[in-house]
This record gives structure tokens, sequence and C-alpha cells, in this order.
């Protein structure tokens, strides 16, 4: 579905991504995980379009998407979650899911996703006229999830979804973002807690400053010694 090739990405005269590829098959999470300032979060914004890159190519469904816009990419079926929430905080939760669905003209549509999405996070539907900038990070992560799904992505990147939310949360975000790829959706999660990361993960790549230095299946990171030392507190 999405392939990445040698892609390399500059912010000045520091080289953030040295030549990355990766790939995401259909139906699969994919996690890309390494220290903060490996640049995970880069490779996601150079993907959805937010960062342009010096060199390389970005591919989905076998199509060069490299120069097209962040608009034409939704358009495509991408869509991110980004770090930190990103809700509008003085928006309710009803007005941030319905601009999750900007581009979509089919009401109908936006209609039944509305209800998938309260269905799925409960508490959504509960503060649906409430503030989201009043919600707890947790619902506001939620929020963010919902929004994004709001586009109907094929493709939905989560750029830590868990951070500084409680270990119960935690839990039941990771539960979520299972539930939302076995209902079809393909997902690329960038994520710091990799303990839980490759848990759920197909498959996963390390990264560390700029450059991919370790993949294979989820179980196999998982049980490499290298990873738990790094990583997994091991």
């Amino acid at each position: 579905m999405l392939e990445i090739k040698d892609l390399n990405v500059h912010f000045g005269v520091i080289h953030a991504l040295k030549g990355i590829s990766l790939s995401v098959q259909d139906g699969e999470i994919v996690t890309l995980i390494g220290a903060n300032g490996a640049g995970k979060t880069t490779t996601l914004r150079t993907i959805s379009g937010l960062k342009k890159p010096t060199s390389g190519s970005i591919l989905l469904d076998g199509k060069d998407i490299t120069h097209t816009t962040p608009r034409d990419r939704v358009k495509m079926g991408m869509s991110q979650v980004p770090e930190g929430r990103r809700v509008f905080p003085e928006m309710t939760v009803l007005e941030n899911l319905e601009l999750g669905a900007y581009l979509r003209r089919d009401r109908a549509g936006i209609a039944q996703d509305l209800k998938m999405v309260y269905e799925r996070f409960p508490r959504l539907a509960d503060r649906k006229r409430q503030a989201a900038g009043t919600l707890s990070g947790g619902e506001q992560q939620m929020l963010a999830m919902g929004r994004a799904l709001m586009s109907r992505p094929k493709i939905l990147f989560l750029d830590e979804p868990s951070m500084g939310l409680a270990p119960l949360l935690v839990q039941e975000i990771f539960d979520i973002i299972k539930d939302i790829n076995q209902g079809g959706t393909t997902i690329l999660l960038v994520e710091q807690n990799a303990s839980m990361a490759l848990q759920i993960a197909n498959r996963a790549y390390v990264m560390e400053t700029g450059s991919i230095v370790l993949s294979g299946t989820g179980e196999e990171l998982s049980n490499s010694d290298d990873i738990k030392k790094a990583y997994l507190g091991g």
C-alpha cells in the first residue's frame, strides 16, 4: 500500500532523514520506534506532505505522491493523528469531528461515520456539545483519533498516541488502535512506548539519528536482546 524509497529530508544544513526506505502493506500495523530526535515524527510529516523531501519517493498504491499536496493525500486516503493531539480547544467535540470530514460531501456517509465514532468512543458522545479544550488528555486523544477517522482513511498515521496518558488509558488507546485496524484500516504507528507498540505491530522499524537501523516482525524485535536493552528496559 505505502512504500517509501530512499527518502532524504533536510532542515537547513541538518540532514534529518538519511535515505530511509520502508513499506506498509494493506491491513498491517507497522510501528516506528526510536528515541527522541530519531526522525520518527519527521518521517510521518514528510509522508503526509507537511514537509518536503530533499530526494526520494513516496508511493501510495503504486502511485508516486511525492509532490502532491497534503489535501490531495487526504483525498487519496491518508489521515494523521498528530503528536500532542492538536484538537481545536474552543470548538465542541462535534465540531472537531465534523472538521475531520471537511473534504467529504456525502452527508449520509458522514452521519454514519459520526455514529461509528460515537460507538467506538462513547465518552465523545456524552461530551459532543462540550468544548474540546475542557476534555481530559485521554479524551482529547480519542477525539483526535475520531476526527482522523471521519475522513475514512485507508491508512492512518498515529504520532505518539500514548504520550502523557496514565497507564490504564494507554492500554485502552492501544486496544482501540487494534480495533480500528481489525475494522480494515491500515496503520503506521510512531510510538516511544516500544513495548506496547511491538505487542500490536505486525512489523516494526527502529530509527536512530535519521536512519533505519533494524527491522523485523513485532515479535522478533520484542525478543531481540539489543532492543530489550535499548528500549524495553531489559
